[in-house]
């Protein structure tokens, strides 16, 4: 054999796929001591575009632990074959991350409307940087037509809401109207990740009881308005969200706005300077969020 000769190519693959080998057997060992919080589904006609690992819903979750082995052999045999490893260690980053209670620490939910868009996958990349969890209140067509970028989102451990399907003001239309778009919602996001959206952000924030009355799900607004649709300015969206952030607030922002994704990497540095947490609304709220979220913090709402 003429090794001089070999291409550099297949090297390159190999390497690929024992570092592939290295983080499957990091995932056996993880499944074998009980972990189990990686919900990789075992059926691969499940599996997300690439060949990547599908999510499994959560009433399949009890039975991915019930057979833990098996399902991490399968993730040995997805990482074996996968084209990238981005979205297996996204997994793994997401399983291994401690939960915060927010009773004791200073904690904070980011959340972005309207998306997923272009800038998306960047501001993901921002939140992974700081280890931190957010809630993207996402847009059904949207969701629809990027499907692998919310599947990327809820495997790194953050929450996926729903924003109905096409951003209408929820309170000028019909019962059947209001309930059409939460469904339709619900069915694209299911696809992309699995699981069904537990909250909701009506557009606009507008509400009323007819809209309340349309789901038993939490009604999420928030406390902190960047106003980023607005100023098309990263040094004011960063500094509005730094000055007016309080433990337990809600800050509003919106994923489409490429100077919005370039403010983040300033408010995540500068918070976390100050000692706060990035968490989900979920957890904000220690895993019940109250029926309506005005403003405030988990222990000032009703």
């Amino acid at each position: 054999m003429n090794i001089g000769a070999m291409s550099p190519r297949p090297a390159r693959a190999g390497a690929r796929r024992g570092m592939a080998r290295t983080i499957a057997t990091a995932v056996l060992l993880t499944a074998t001591c009980g972990a189990g919080h990686l919900a990789t589904t075992a059926d691969p006609a499940r599996a997300g575009a690439g060949g990547t690992p599908g999510i499994l819903s959560s009433g399949a979750r009890a039975q991915w632990l019930s057979s833990s082995h098996a399902a991490a052999r399968n993730v040995w045999a997805e990482a074996t074959r996968a084209a990238s490893l981005e979205p297996l260690i996204t997994t793994i980053h997401a399983a291994s991350a401690k939960p915060v209670d927010c009773r004791r620490a200073k904690c904070v939910a980011l959340t972005f409307d309207d998306g997923p868009g272009r800038y998306t996958d960047a501001l993901l990349r921002h939140l992974s940087a700081y280890r931190a969890r957010a809630t993207f209140f996402v847009v059904g067509q949207n969701v629809a037509a990027n499907p692998s970028v919310v599947r990327r989102a809820y495997a790194a451990g953050h929450e996926i809401g729903s924003h109905t399907w096409s951003h209408p003001d929820l309170t000028k239309l019909s019962v059947a109207g209001i309930r059409a778009q939460f469904a339709r919602t619900d069915q694209a996001i299911k696809a992309a990740t699995g699981v069904r959206p537990k909250l909701v952000r009506p557009p606009y924030g507008a509400l009323n009881a007819t809209v309340r009355l349309q789901t038993t799900r939490p009604m999420v607004l928030w406390s902190v308005d960047t106003l980023d649709w607005r100023h098309r300015d990263s040094a004011k969206v960063a500094r509005k969200a730094i000055k007016s952030v309080r433990p337990g607030s809600v800050i509003l922002f919106h994923d489409i706005h490429p100077t919005t994704v370039a403010a983040m990497p300033k408010v995540l540095k500068s918070l976390s300077r100050r000692g706060y947490k990035f968490v989900t609304v979920s957890r904000l709220f220690g895993g019940r969020p109250p029926r309506i979220v005005y403003s405030g913090g988990p222990l000032g709402l009703t």
